[in-house]
């Protein structure tokens, strides 16, 4: 495995590695002290909003090619965090990613982990892990629209309760640390209804609620405008429900949210 090439904007760095099998994927450096790593080459969830599995799944990566792309920054970056937040279902590739989840501890590296819930099976060990913090994509709590949004990611009912059964068992203070993510989504997913659905469910369990801005992927969907996504933002405060924003990072065309690829000939900005 070798680093090919570092692209820049003036938020996010991007790494572009390959693979001994020629394949390749990327990791992004944002915010001054986290590296976000890839899972698996490709992805076999299918979110039709999202470029990093439009191809599909090509194979899981080992429990070295996770750790890789930190070992290969390390030397040059102050990195002191870790997220399962790149190219990849991290419970996809469970037993290679929690290898790597305890490499990263023993580095003294704090760990955060965004995921779809699937395969169901592996999601409480997930949340069992000294993390730092694990995402939860929902983006709906219809289950017909949410197999439309994202067609692999298991069923949405059983995800559901399955939480609402973890949530009793488990202190306030680990319960701040799983987020519920919502992707706005312009005419599909954002009607005060669908949101004010979302934000009981929040409440109801404990969590917090992370409110995604989408960034364009020519996927065919479209953002909502700012004054839209602070209503809606504005919408779920009023429940008391606790509401992280999509971060200038996370909205950088340059590694923001669903922009990772693999096999990448070029980037706008470097």
């Amino acid at each position: 495995m070798r680093l090919l090439r570092e692209f820049r904007s003036e938020l996010n760095r991007l790494y572009l590695f390959q693979l001994e099998d020629g394949s390749r994927i990327e990791a992004v450096f944002y915010r001054g002290d986290t590296l976000c790593v890839s899972t698996q080459v490709g992805c076999a969830v299918g979110c039709a909003f999202c470029l990093s599995g439009s191809a599909g799944l090509l194979r899981n990566l080992s429990e070295d090619e996770i750790y890789m792309q930190y070992f290969l920054l390390k030397p040059f970056l102050p990195i002191r965090r870790v997220a399962f937040a790149g190219i990849g279902e991290p419970l996809m590739n469970y037993r290679n990613v929690l290898g790597a989840f305890e490499r990263f501890k023993r580095e003294g590296l704090g760990v955060t982990f965004y995921t779809t819930g699937h395969p169901i099976k592996h999601l409480p060990s997930l949340l069992d892990l000294p993390h730092r913090g694990v995402t939860i994509s929902l983006h709906t709590l219809d289950p017909s629209l949410r197999k439309k949004l994202l067609p692999h990611a298991g069923d949405l009912e059983e995800l559901i309760a399955l939480l609402k059964d973890y949530s009793k068992k488990i202190s306030k203070r680990k319960k701040g640390k799983i987020s519920l993510a919502y992707l706005l989504l312009k005419g599909v997913n954002d009607s005060p209804e669908e949101i004010k659905a979302f934000g009981r469910l929040v409440k109801e369990l404990g969590f917090s609620a992370t409110l995604l801005y989408y960034n364009d992927t020519g996927m065919g969907f479209q953002a909502v405008t700012p004054e839209e996504y602070s209503k809606a933002f504005l919408l779920l405060r009023s429940m008391g429900v606790r509401v992280t924003l999509s971060t200038r990072y996370r909205r950088d065309p340059l590694g923001g949210c669903g922009t990772l690829t693999i096999n990448r000939d070029s980037v706008g900005v470097q």
